[in-house]
């Protein structure tokens, strides 16, 4: 094999290797979701206006300077890495004639500040990187920039003030809101706000023989869309969960996925704000407890239930979910979500499907609250669950209570109770006013979750509260109530108490009808599957033979 040969085959094992650290670099890159791309010329041309060239001859240049390329940006890492195969075999000749001395031409840039793109030369920076050179021979064309660029510079944040400077020149905001901070850390994000300004523009307009001034619509976008938003994501000090990202970044995501979120939900939202609470939920998980998280994080101090769920089947009985939704809804000033399935998308359309949707519309309107239905395609217990994770409660006709023995663990309604990430309220007959609760109460975290509700409506609706706790026997300790005592005393409510040695599930619902209570208040199930299926569960007993409404925290 001649000397050339072998120079070319060592000049592909190079590449090969080259080939492989990109690869790296970009899973790192993925993984800290730091960019690995060269910057492109032609969009910093564009974001800074360059225009004015001078030729600067030829000069040795720093390689680390060199940040970009004019047309090759794509091709190459950050680094100048190759990232495509089909560079192998040219990458390969132009190493070997470089370390043949054939006398290779200097490479051509652009000079912006202090660091260069290339427009001629890539493969040559590349393998020169490699060989870990600091410097090589250039001909340079430098264009003036008023931007002190720097390899150090955040060339993005630099893009990003430029677009800001801009976009404050041409809706003069900065002019008529003097404290306005529209601030955003992702380049192209001001197009996005001026095509809001824009519609503001055409709508306010509104056959006036004189289109308002685009820095006219911009005060009203600033005052009408912006403002409420975002005070809504400092009300709920949502940037602590995106710690580097700003307030208008994410006005700009709420109100891009509300639309998006309007289609997948088929239910229609009526506000920005409305959006950043759905939002916000679907970002909690669906762990025990999640549910009272999600209220915490959204500092909800006026209401506690906000969007409620409910699955309607069509057949008359599952009404009375509805009417308990009102009941509450005229409460918690909330919005109700129906949820209509059917089994394929030609049904999706048909008469009962529509009828259904026009009725729940009806029964919204003539009793005051917001409402919405959509008609979802696919499994019923699986969709519930889905949906339930933006909404905070989920009401449900109760029909088929779970079984015992071994047929409770086949229960559709036991699957939902599980895997729900939201409570859930049962309704076995007619709609309650819940003006008396009955609490049970073991000590247990998600018996906690319940003491968490019951306290609340306690304070909030005058609902009477009795605390109702089963020893089971002597298996939980006689002072188990003093936890709910203390709890229901810091927040200055007043409650019954009721301690009971008996341990047959069914006794709650014993001791429910005695007191006349309209509201039953429970954790989930708590242990083991098999101890269930064998003892029996206090949740499923109840299921079975409540007839007033029950509320399952999880």
């Amino acid at each position: 094999m001649s000397k050339e040969s072998l120079s070319f085959q060592a000049a592909i094992d190079d590449f090969n290797n080259a080939r492989q650290r990109a690869s790296i670099q970009e899973v790192i890159a993925r993984f800290t979701g730091k960019s690995n791309q060269l910057l492109s010329y032609n969009d910093v041309a564009e974001k800074l206006r360059l225009q004015s060239r001078t030729e600067r001859g030829i000069q040795n240049i720093p390689l680390d300077a060199i940040v970009g390329s004019v047309g090759r940006y794509t091709d190459f890492t950050r680094t100048f890495l190759p990232r495509n195969d089909h560079d192998r075999e040219r990458w390969a000749r132009v190493k070997a004639a470089m370390e043949g001395n054939m006398g290779l031409p200097p490479i051509e840039v652009y000079k912006v500040g202090e660091v260069y793109f290339v427009e001629d030369g890539n493969h040559r920076v590349s393998i020169a990187r490699q060989e870990k050179l600091t410097s090589i021979e250039a001909h340079v064309t430098e264009f003036k920039t008023d931007i002190n660029l720097t390899s150090e510079t955040d060339l993005d944040d630099l893009i990003v003030k430029s677009e800001y400077i801009e976009f404050l020149d041409k809706t003069g905001i900065a002019d008529s809101r003097p404290n306005v901070d529209l601030n955003v850390t992702i380049p192209g994000q001001y197009a996005k706000l001026m095509e809001q300004i824009n519609i503001c523009r055409y709508l306010n307009a509104d056959g006036k023989q004189a289109e308002p001034s685009l820095q006219d619509a911009a005060a009203s976008w600033y005052d009408t869309l912006y403002i409420p938003l975002a005070e809504a994501i400092r009300d709920r000090d949502l940037l602590q969960w995106f710690p580097k990202r700003t307030i208008t970044d994410l006005y700009i995501w709420i109100s891009e996925n509300r639309a998006a979120l309007e289609k997948e939900l088929g239910w229609e939202l009526q506000s920005d704000v409305a959006a950043t609470d759905l939002i916000l939920k679907q970002s909690v998980t669906s762990e025990s407890g999640s549910w009272r998280k999600a209220r915490t994080i959204a500092r909800y101090t006026d209401h506690l239930f906000d969007d409620i769920l409910i699955p309607l089947s069509g057949y008359e009985g599952s009404w009375d979910a509805l009417e308990q939704g009102i009941v509450i809804a005229r409460r918690e000033n909330a919005r109700l979500h129906g949820l209509h399935i059917v089994e394929s998308k030609d049904d999706v359309e048909s008469e009962q499907a529509q009828a259904i949707k026009q009725r729940f519309a009806q029964a919204c309107k003539d009793a005051g609250v917001q409402g919405s239905l959509a008609v979802d395609v696919g499994d019923i217990t699986q969709r519930i669950i889905e949906r339930a994770i933006v909404t905070d409660l989920v009401i449900v006709k109760l029909t088929n209570p779970p079984g015992s023995g071994l047929s409770v663990l086949n229960s559709p309604f036991r699957a939902m109770i599980e895997r729900a990430s939201r409570p859930l309220l049962t309704v076995p007959a007619r709609a309650t006013p819940i003006e008396r609760a009955l609490l049970a109460f073991d000590g247990s975290d998600l018996s906690k979750e319940a003491l968490f509700v019951a306290a609340y409506l306690a304070e909030m609706w005058k609902t009477e509260v009795t605390v109702f706790t089963a020893r089971g026997d002597g298996k939980l300790k006689a002072d188990v109530q003093e936890y709910a005592r203390r709890y229901f005393e810091f927040h200055e409510v007043e409650a019954k108490y009721i301690l009971s040695e008996q341990k047959e599930p069914r006794h709650l619902t014993d001791i429910a009808a005695e007191y006349n209570t309209d509201l039953i208040l429970m954790g989930s199930h708590s242990g083991n599957k098999l101890q269930q299926v064998l003892v029996g569960s206090m949740v499923d007993a109840t299921l079975r033979e409540s007839t007033v409404p029950t509320f399952i925290c999880r």
